[in-house]
């Protein structure tokens, strides 16, 4: 082993001391089972795995300005019809096989739901093992640039066959829960957001701005859910979120978990927590039927 394998399996033990397997066997299974590289060990038995079975989905590649190519997927019903539709906004990692299960989780319950890769122009975020070099991969991303790209994806949902744009949500977590603020001030077609635990910084000079500043102008009601203790999101940052929503006397509501890390729902990590995931997902599918998006 070189210094540098020794240096990275040594830091790899420090952050995770109770796993019994190497940072080459993290990376290997990591990569076998289609999750970030760079998102931690993977805790491939709790993760949920849901079947295609009554479904169609599939891996496509929508056009974009400049003549490129956006990754995405989408999942819906096989059976006949039009159907609301969520677009699902991924965490930091860009778009894995984490995003992809909540898109055929959300086909299951009835959505045409899509997610693409925000980051497809700084490489494959996903594939990177070295989490700073994906952090500012996706701080160097401009919220311009961000936003353009969703609006061809919303533009290209609505000439979807079995997709009801007219019943649009959108959900993320994590950088994905951010863009869910900032998209909901940015798109009158949206219907309502859920954000899960979206950062609430800004990270100039790509992302001058943070969800904070925008609840003026936001068009849809977001329901925010945020973990008690999560340290990059503190709690004091919330109450001024919440303090806006008041001020501006917008429709939105913010639900926080006692006690709850950042990712919580994130199922492939160590950070899960079912309960409160599976209330999240409970609160999230009754706030899109409350705000006309079923």
């Amino acid at each position: 082993m070189n210094d540098k394998a020794q240096f990275d399996q040594q830091h790899f033990d420090s952050l995770f001391p109770e796993m019994k397997f190497t940072r080459r066997d993290f990376l290997a299974s990591s990569a076998a089972t289609g999750f970030a590289l760079a998102a931690g060990p993977v805790m491939a038995q709790q993760a949920i795995k849901t079947s295609t079975d009554g479904l169609e989905a599939a891996d496509i590649r929508i056009p974009v300005a400049g003549g490129g190519q956006m990754p995405a997927y989408y999942a819906a019903p096989k059976k006949a019809g039009k159907f609301a539709t969520v677009i699902v906004i991924p965490e930091i990692f860009g778009l894995h096989e984490y995003q992809k299960d909540i898109c055929r989780r959300l086909a299951k319950a009835g959505y045409y739901a899509i997610s693409s890769d925000p980051f497809f122009r700084k490489g494959d975020l996903a594939k990177m093992t070295d989490f700073k070099q994906v952090l500012a991969a996706a701080n160097s991303l401009e919220d311009t640039q961000m936003l353009s790209d969703l609006d061809v994806l919303a533009s290209w949902v609505e000439k979807q066959p079995k997709a009801n744009a007219r019943k649009l949500g959108i959900t993320g977590m994590c950088r994905g829960g951010r863009t869910v603020w900032m998209y909901s001030a940015h798109n009158k077609k949206i219907k309502a957001g859920v954000s899960w635990y979206g950062g609430l910084n800004p990270t100039p000079p790509a992302q001058p701005q943070s969800p904070i500043d925008v609840i003026d102008r936001l068009n849809a009601p977001v329901l925010g859910l945020y973990g008690g203790a999560d340290q990059g999101i503190p709690m004091n940052m919330v109450e001024r979120l919440q303090a806006a929503i008041r001020a501006f006397e917008k429709p939105c509501e913010i639900h926080v978990y006692e006690g709850m890390p950042h990712a919580f729902h994130a199922d492939y990590r160590p950070s899960y927590r079912k309960e409160a995931a599976e209330d999240g997902w409970k609160r999230m599918l009754a706030w899109f039927k409350k705000h006309g998006v079923a």
